[in-house]
């Protein structure tokens, strides 16, 4: 175990995403330490796999872009990757907090080149593509990754093929033997900014996302339109790649559901509303967007978007959720159900369905800190210590179904909170 690094001065932010990165930079822009750590080998977490946010329909590259500039910019910010908090320990102002560094093969002198890449054959499932592609064994995460170096795959190590990585590398920044390390850290606060996970669609068995290709999620259709994405922005049927012009979408899936997640997600009703304009401006006139809903649930300025929507003649909504879906003979997804406001049954065929998944809590399966209390989802309600005495935060999606205007608010709430910590133990030991 390595020595301790930082003080109680140190703010540690836990989760490299939207919410985290600015809960970092707003500590840090008030002239505080940070430690921003992030689990995966770069930042931005799942809204650097989006391909537009609503309601404006731009591009997350533009305030990722932002965001990267401002910490590249900060002296104040420590960013390590591939980071997990495995323990904490301690009281307000004066935690003690053990990490895991995963190795990454590739030190700091990588250019990202991209000749460790090519020199490699062995493939893996891109993470970073929700498994839907493949990527070299020597990887670059994206394009707007951060830090812009390369990662090998653990699986290759040992092999053929990274000794080729290794003597194609003209850096010198390739490390085979790159152990797993165990550091502590000392922090005065911490604001844990896990963030999100799509739920499991695989659990809700009536609508087959396991057995039937032409079935997938909202995540997934959001990189099928992305041009950088597994089919170059084509909206492809997975099935036989063929053109997918008539889309239904599943609202609520598994979400509102004692089965599965007994919360409303918040954001699945424009993420769906938002992806319709994707296959208007895949196929314009062309194109049939079928919305199943329980509710349409949007809120504040949100609402001009939906009646925008609402006014597209290639969406059409229908008030019901579905019971099941089947497979005809050709491929073709097939929703059964009843229309509730017209109180008929459909059996509907599609070319592909998306099912609008809801946000789980990345919180499940870490070791988190004795007094952090949890709502009844695995979200982060608090702390159980009285106020004025709790030192760790919640921030963004970890604390509730969040978009990414909301995580950000969230975010810099909490890193007020963590800097007035910080403030209020200096002051104390100042007067000591």
């Amino acid at each position: 175990m390595t020595a301790s690094i930082a003080t109680s001065q140190t703010i540690l932010v836990v989760g490299g995403g939207i919410g985290g990165m600015t809960a970092a930079l707003e500590a840090a822009e008030c002239g505080k330490q940070v430690i921003l750590v992030e689990r995966n080998a770069t930042l931005g977490g799942r809204t650097a796999l989006l391909y537009r946010y609503f309601p404006k329909m731009c591009h997350p590259t533009c305030g990722m872009e932002i965001n990267l500039r401002r910490l590249k910019g900060n002296r104040n910010v420590r960013v390590m990757t591939m980071t997990e908090v495995l323990e904490v320990s301690g009281v307000r102002g004066d935690y003690t907090v053990k990490l895991k560094l995963s190795p990454r093969y590739v030190n700091a002198n990588c250019t990202a080149c991209g000749e460790c890449a090519k020199a490699v054959e062995t493939e893996i499932d891109n993470p970073y593509e929700y498994n839907l592609a493949k990527t070299r064994a020597a990887y670059l995460p994206h394009n707007m990754a951060y830090p812009m170096h390369y990662v090998l795959d653990p699986s290759i190590i040992g092999t053929a093929d990274a000794e080729k990585a290794r003597a194609a590398c003209k850096y010198d920044a390739i490390e085979l033997d790159m152990q797993e390390e165990i550091v502590e850290i000392k922090a005065g606060a911490i604001v844990w900014a896990t963030g999100w996970k799509p739920y499991d669609a695989a659990k809700i068995q009536p609508y087959g996302y396991d057995r039937f290709a032409n079935v997938i999620t909202s995540v997934e259709f959001e990189r099928f339109a992305n041009p950088h994405g597994p089919t170059g922005g084509k909206l492809l049927r997975p099935s036989d790649g063929k053109e997918a012009k008539n889309i239904a979408f599943i609202q609520c899936a598994g979400s509102r559901d004692e089965n599965h997640l007994r919360h409303c997600s918040r954001i699945c009703c424009m993420a769906s509303l938002k992806q319709t304009h994707y296959v208007r401006e895949a196929y314009g006139d062309d194109a049939k967007s079928t919305i199943y809903y329980i509710d349409i649930r949007v809120i504040d300025r949100l609402e001009d978007f939906y009646l925008k929507v609402q006014q597209d003649p290639t969406v059409s909504f229908i008030k019901s959720k579905v019971a099941k879906i089947v497979e005809d003979k050709a491929g073709n997804p097939v929703l059964h159900g009843v229309d509730t406001e017209g109180y008929h049954r459909y059996a509907t065929t599609h070319d592909l369905v998306v099912l609008a998944v809801g946000m789980e809590p990345e919180t499940r399966g870490i070791k988190l800190p004795d007094d952090m209390l949890l709502d009844s989802s695995g979200f982060i309600e608090g702390s159980n210590l009285p106020a004025g005495v709790e030192g760790i935060y919640g921030a963004g999606a970890a604390t509730s179904p969040l978009d990414v205007n909301r995580s950000v608010q969230s975010a810099t709430a909490a890193a007020l909170r963590a800097i007035q910590v910080v403030h209020k133990t200096s002051t104390v030991e100042g007067v000591r």
